[in-house]
């Protein structure tokens, strides 16, 4: 038996089998909301809380932010002079001749990256020492200066390459620091930024990621520049329309730690107060160029109180960065200290599994390669993984089986609306016979907006019932590791929720 009250409500609207239409109007139109779902949304002075509420829980992603967010685990290659040197910081005052890998292969980074269920590759193009991976005509600090391939040689363009041969997503981190560039901390810095930018984004094809960290030190001259972020978002958005902006950029924050492990409240939708209403106004939703500023060090962004006070509310999701060494770039004195499948795993349930996207470092050595030990620990991560996901152990529930369809068909924009009762959202599903499970995955049809605020799952016993796991948010995925459960008949129920729950997946699933 599978419990719901909107499923032939909402199939006259054709909103249960595929989204098609223009989602704001399908919301509006099918159930009447005055707020159009859109990624901002303003508040006004005259907005109560519950019209506030309303807004957020019509806050959507961009369609940048919702293919990033479904590739769930990206990595990044750090590589560069510090491979080299043995630093994870260099100065700028290395040698490009040290430069020399002898046998580098960009796609052996992406056939491994591809074994551990990576779906998208950020290259270190420059990082703060200021040395280039390709030939930039902006400086001679380059990989033009140094022996590898007399010189001759593209690292950048290798992998871009190696990405497109294997459908692999493929970024760009550019580092707005640079010890190297005499010009670094005046206005001219800016234009050779601006240079580097376009020819990044138009010599290799297209770009998915563009990743912008928040460094920002003195240069050779001793002082520090003044970044102009619009300037950049802007040349990005002309070039590279899809690219998703990351971390000092208006489309995907960091998480705020390099452990790997997300917060247990995640909020995609977060309080802003330094949007000009009139510059969006002139602009498509799909052009914010934005980067919200509050103190990140805030244990949970979005929370009902912290959004009373704010201008406006924006989509901006959490990236969750950790290298699979102790360092970024590789040292063979870590080549003991690669972390183990099973840690993997617990970062993968921890980041993933709450609402975030993994971002995983693979440093390759001085020959150009991704080490022996990182592959075989990504190749047995994902057999776990996979071994976990096999079967979605719901899908053999008894009732509904066009309901059963929906939760279980991995299609994030097919969702339900769960029975509503006392105030709360209850799903409830039987088996007929028992079944035992100990991961539990959830996920909101972030389409229609994040909303769940806490959930509770139950197990019936005789005429009990028993919770058997519990949490706040949900979002784009919620996965949960239980002690084995056991049982015929469990329910869901949606406790607190910002307007009504649209859940797209459930899984219960044994390793």
């Amino acid at each position: 038996m599978v419990g719901f009250f909107k499923y032939n409500q909402m199939k006259k609207f054709g909103l249960l089998i595929k989204v098609l239409l223009p989602l704001q109007f399908l919301a509006f139109y099918a159930y009447g909301q005055k707020i159009v779902p859109n990624h901002v949304q303003f508040i006004s002075s005259d907005d109560s809380p519950t019209d506030i509420i309303e807004k957020a829980a019509n806050v959507v992603p961009t369609a940048r932010q919702l293919r990033w967010q479904q590739l769930e685990v990206t990595g990044f290659i750090h590589f560069g002079i510090n491979t080299f040197t043995g630093k994870e910081w260099g100065t700028g005052a290395e040698k490009p001749m040290i430069f020399n890998p002898t046998e580098l292969d960009a796609e052996q980074w992406v056939l491994a990256a591809k074994e551990g269920g990576i779906k998208q590759l950020i290259i270190t193009a420059k990082h703060h020492d200021g040395f280039c991976l390709w030939p930039t005509k902006t400086t001679d600090h380059s990989v033009t200066s140094s022996p590898w391939k007399a010189g001759k040689g593209d690292v950048v363009k290798e992998l871009a390459e190696a990405c497109r041969k294997h459908d692999m997503g493929f970024g760009i981190y550019l580092s707005p620091w640079d010890m190297n560039a005499s010009s670094y901390g005046t206005d001219a810095y800016n234009d050779l930024f601006i240079d580097q930018l376009t020819e990044l984004l138009t010599w290799y094809g297209k770009v998915d990621e563009v990743w912008f960290d928040g460094a920002n030190g003195e240069g050779p001259n001793g002082k520090k520049q003044v970044y102009d972020f619009d300037r950049y978002y802007a040349k990005i958005r002309e070039l590279q329309p899809e690219a998703v902006i990351a971390i000092m950029g208006p489309d995907v924050r960091w998480v705020g730690t390099e452990t790997g492990y997300g917060k247990d409240t995640e909020w995609s939708v977060v309080p802003v107060n330094n949007l000009d209403q009139e510059k969006v106004a002139a602009s498509s939703q799909q052009n914010v160029n934005v980067k919200p500023t509050w103190d990140k060090s805030k244990e949970v962004l979005g929370s009902r109180e912290s959004l009373f006070n704010a201008k406006g509310l924006v989509w901006y999701p959490a990236e969750t960065d950790v290298s699979i060494r102790p360092g970024w770039f590789y040292h063979a004195s870590q080549d003991d200290k690669v972390k183990s499948p099973e840690k993997l795993l617990d970062i993968y349930f921890n980041s993933i599994g709450k609402n975030g996207v993994l971002l995983l470092n693979l440093p390759p050595d001085k020959r150009g390669l991704i080490h022996e030990q990182d592959v075989k620990s990504l190749k047995e991560w994902k057999g776990l993984i996979d071994g976990i996901f096999k079967e979605n152990i719901l899908s053999r529930a008894k009732g509904n089986k066009q309901s059963l369809k929906v939760l279980t068909d991995g299609e994030l924009a097919t969702s339900i609306i769960p029975k509503e009762s006392k105030g709360e959202y209850v799903l409830e599903v039987e088996f007929e016979s028992p079944v035992e499970f100990n991961y539990l995955s959830l996920q909101e049809n972030i389409t229609r907006g994040q909303r769940v605020e806490g959930f509770i799952l139950e197990r019936l016993q005789g005429e009990k019932w028993l919770p058997v796991a519990e949490g706040t948010t949900i979002g784009y995925k919620r996965l949960l590791k239980l002690e084995v459960v056991i049982g015929t008949k469990f329910r869901l129920r949606i406790t607190e929720s910002r307007l009504a729950p649209h859940l797209s997946e459930i899984g219960f699933y044994k390793d």
